[in-house]
């Protein structure tokens, strides 16, 4: 038996809401009135995007696990029936989003020779930075335990910011064997500088993202130099 719930999504007692999905297993008891066995499809992920939404526009002082289950609209219990406590699921948010890096990464790489070193390196930038990834690195500087959790992946340096500057330095390997930038352009050092400029460009919550045109700038002013294929 199937039945489709309009209008305000339903929350069940320790679930999430289902944003109006089909709900299953409908109790066959004529004086039910809440749905039984309802699948939802994939909570931890549901409750990622929620953290994500409060990151974005409260910050991290606002980033609690009451803000994220009532951001999600689920009982408070689900997030600690899925994680061992708060930092356990920060620092899940934090790999899931760095996995993502990974496949903006290859991307990049792919881009190695077409377009042009500047424009194909503001993309990539915006496209990190228009994430959470500021919010997320102002949150992994902001909660000790945090940092903690997380050093035992990375021992040095900061989750994300360090996955960027790793994409940024294989996309510049990857242009430098093609030629299209200096043989003894030192990519481990262009890489982190265009990651920090990057993030001081966006680190701004309040304001307006920068235009295009400011991060290009940016990055046709730290590659100045190397760049050996002419830039329209």
């Amino acid at each position: 038996m199937l039945l489709r719930y309009g209008g305000h999504p339903p929350t069940l007692v320790g679930g999430c809401p289902l944003d109006n999905r089909v709900v299953l297993a409908v109790s066959e008891r004529k004086d039910a009135t809440v749905p039984t066995g309802v699948h939802i499809r994939d909570v931890r992920e549901h409750l990622f995007d929620a953290a994500e939404r409060v990151l974005l526009r409260d910050g991290p002082n606002a980033l609690t696990s009451r803000a994220v289950t009532t951001e999600a609209e689920c009982a408070k219990g689900v997030l600690h029936r899925h994680f061992v406590d708060f930092d356990a699921f920060l620092a899940e948010l934090v790999l899931d989003r760095v996995a993502q890096i990974g496949n903006q990464g290859a991307a990049l790489r792919e881009s190695a020779g077409t377009g042009t070193v500047a424009d194909n390196l503001t993309g990539a930038l915006t496209a990190v930075f228009s994430s959470v990834a500021v919010g997320i690195v102002a949150l992994i500087i902001f909660r000790d335990e945090l940092r903690a959790r997380l050093r035992q992946t990375w021992p040095t340096g900061v989750p994300l910011a360090t996955e960027a500057a790793d994409m940024i330095a294989s996309y510049l390997s990857s242009e430098r064997d093609l030629g299209r930038i200096a043989a003894d352009a030192d990519v481990d050092t262009l890489a982190p500088t265009l990651i920090g400029a990057g993030h001081l460009l966006f680190a701004d919550r309040t304001g307006a993202p920068p235009e295009a045109d400011a991060v290009r700038k940016m990055v046709t002013t730290v590659l100045a130099g190397v760049v050996r294929v002419p830039q329209p």
